[in-house]
């Protein structure tokens, strides 16, 4: 399970992340349930995601062109550095008692822009700090694990700090555990990377990305399924707080068991996904998960037992862990070296690109039909999404085989 841990960058990487991701987690639930509690809205609640997220579907095309050209290793320590930057400026407002939504809003669209480079640069940079391609499939399954388990641990943790000491504390430690993971980057040695010698021409790189994707049938499919996914299905998130507080009467720690218990699902399927030997299955893995995230917030959506409700909100986290990581295991392993960090950018847009869209969305229709039937329909929609996808999978392997040779040509 952890043979990735052999090589020496990726350790690095490995044990800073294990508190700059925590920290992350901790702003993250202080966010949500300030935003909450100060508005009511959860409209507001939606747009605070939204703003966070939204700079990804249409920063990570550019992401994709720039940070194939430059220095991965340089490019991170300088992301990382603009994140400290954000978190401390957040820290500072909620410190000095400036409970300002317009303020706390922008500084979400900062941290989203951010992001937008951050996440592209560190999935490309997974195959420079890891010094056997085979134990890439391995690394992803790693770091999917160590976000899950920061998952559990930072809202747990964030739970008993908002419900003893304040947010303001959660959010100075976050902006603290950026120090780790700055330290372990500087530490690392890596071969410097080989700029690209021809300019930059971002339409021209984007349509030669699409037709990339396009000419990788499986790996398109997958994306449109991803991207399907994170609009209208992996946004029933957002109206956790909602669960917490109005549907079972509970408080700040309530929601935190709610983020716990899908970071619980979550790092089991991340176990699951690191321990598999080989990445043949991996379409496999893909479907049944997909099916299973659907039916669990089904069941969350009409359940009235705060026990059921949790159980299946650690259903869905296995659910979602092991679609998304799946379609990203595909792609880093399947994707050409010339083409990997527009293919990544291309799945950070279907996945990070279409949540906050799905946030806003959600946040819209849940104040007309409510919320229970909002995350029913969502449960449905992730179904059907399936249906259709194994539809046309199994018209395509129909159509090889009562045609192969056209298809060889």
């Amino acid at each position: 399970m952890f043979k990735a841990l052999k090589s020496r960058n990726f350790k690095l990487f490995f044990y800073g992340q294990s508190v700059s991701v925590i920290g992350t987690w901790l702003q993250k639930t202080a966010v949500s349930w300030m935003v909450y509690s100060i508005t009511g809205s959860v409209f507001l609640l939606g747009l605070a995601t939204f703003l966070s997220m939204i700079p990804s579907l249409f920063l990570a095309p550019l992401a994709g062109s720039i940070i194939g050209r430059y220095d991965r290793h340089k490019s991170m320590i300088i992301l990382q550095s603009m994140a400290m930057l954000q978190a401390g400026a957040l820290a500072l407002l909620i410190y000095l008692k400036i409970y300002n939504i317009n303020y706390i809003l922008a500084l979400s669209l900062i941290q989203g822009i951010i992001n937008a480079f951050d996440m592209t640069c560190r999935q490309t940079m997974m195959v420079d700090i890891v010094d056997s391609k085979d134990d890439l499939p391995n690394a992803v399954a790693l770091n999917s694990t160590l976000t899950n388990f920061a998952r559990i641990a930072g809202p747990a943790l964030a739970g008993i700090i908002l419900h003893n000491y304040g947010e303001d504390f959660c959010f100075i430690g976050n902006f603290l555990s950026y120090i780790p993971v700055l330290i372990s980057l500087l530490m690392m040695k890596i071969t410097p990377h080989i700029k690209a010698t021809d300019k930059m021409k971002m339409l021209d790189d984007f349509i030669e990305g699409l037709d990339y994707v396009k000419k990788e049938s499986e790996m398109a499919k997958m994306l449109l399924m991803l991207m399907c996914s994170s609009l209208f299905v992996i946004s029933f998130n957002t109206l956790m707080p909602v669960f917490a507080k109005d549907i079972f009467s509970g408080n700040a720690q309530t929601f935190s068991w709610f983020e716990s218990a899908a970071g619980i699902g979550s790092i089991l399927s991340a176990i699951y996904l690191a321990n598999l030997k080989t990445s043949q299955n991996i379409n496999k893995i893909m479907i049944a998960a997909s099916l299973l995230l659907g039916f669990s917030i089904i069941i969350l959506a009409y359940s009235n037992n705060l026990t059921i409700a949790l159980i299946c909100m650690a259903l869905s986290g296995v659910g979602m862990m092991a679609q998304t990581s799946s379609i990203n295991i595909y792609i880093q392993t399947q994707s050409s070296a010339r083409m990997r960090s527009r293919s990544i950018s291309y799945y950070m847009m279907a996945y990070q690109g279409m949540i906050p869209v799905g946030s806003l969305l959600v946040g819209y229709i849940s104040n007309n039909i409510g919320t229970r039937n909002t995350v029913a329909v969502q449960g449905i929609i992730c179904i059907l999404s399936v249906l259709v996808y194994v539809y046309y999978k199994n018209q395509k392997v129909q159509e090889l085989e009562t045609c192969p040779v056209r298809y060889k040509n």
